[in-house]
């Protein structure tokens, strides 16, 4: 346990990287991009990217027991066959290694009773983990508002209706937020255990929660991205951080 003067050390996904994609580097890397890191700093706690490797569950135990909190970040599509579907042509980049090693960490995390935030990517792998499905693909689909281009590819800014009383309405200090999105995938059914706590104005959903005391709440913007910027935004990364202080 950590004591009010001890930053709390939070476990923060990394992602593999192959020669050629950080220039000038020869090898491969491992990275994970560095707002995470800074929004988690300005939290009063310390990232630590880990590196996706095969793991058992005394090994993803051990990583609860050494870590306050884990934090799942965006990324590539899961793999469809983890929650019962084929891909459609659009899914794109699955690597079951990361799949079933971030599985492994958040059921490890549950089962220790730390908290994780889990963005984006790690918002639907938590979905997922809980039994729910995921809609592969909601980009150009009539009715919707811009959600963005993932891997990159250019944000938009979206405006969320937050449940009040809400895990994720009490982090952020209001009902009505506005994020960057990065996501061409969404939560379809919504898995076993988890609630809604926010929606898109298109009403595309935008955050689920645990039910029940463990701090575990997942949001499908990147608040990363703009919580240098925006304090309802940052504030969540205040609350994880205070929450792995408890």
């Amino acid at each position: 346990m950590t004591t009010p003067t001890t930053p709390p050390v939070v476990a923060v996904t990394g992602r593999r990287l192959p020669v050629g994609r950080i220039e000038g580097w020869l090898e491969p890397a491992m990275a994970t991009p560095a707002y995470y890191l800074e929004a988690v700093t300005r939290a009063g706690g310390i990232g630590a990217v880990l590196l996706p490797e095969p793991i058992d569950e005394a090994g993803a135990a051990g990583h609860a027991a050494a870590f306050a909190g884990l934090l799942l970040t965006g990324g590539a599509d899961l793999d469809p066959i983890i929650y019962g579907a084929l891909p459609v042509p659009e899914t794109y980049g699955c690597d079951r290694l990361t799949d079933e090693w971030e599985l492994a960490l958040l059921r490890a995390f549950v089962a220790a009773g730390k908290p994780v935030l889990a963005i984006c990517r790690g918002h639907q792998l938590l979905n997922v983990a809980y039994g729910g499905t995921l809609d592969q693909h909601i980009t150009g689909r009539p009715g919707l508002c811009l959600h963005g281009i993932p891997n990159g590819g250019g944000g938009s800014d979206v405006d969320y209706r937050i449940a009040p009383g809400s895990r994720l309405a009490e982090a952020l200090g209001t009902t009505e937020a506005t994020g960057r999105c990065h996501h061409h995938q969404a939560v379809d059914v919504v898995g076993d255990g988890l609630v809604v706590s926010a929606r898109a104005v298109d009403d595309v959903i935008e955050a689920v929660e645990v039910v029940g005391d463990q701090w575990i709440l997942g949001v499908q913007w990147h608040p990363e991205d703009t919580a240098a910027r925006d304090p309802h935004q940052q504030a969540l990364f205040d609350r994880f951080v205070a929450e792995t202080r408890l």
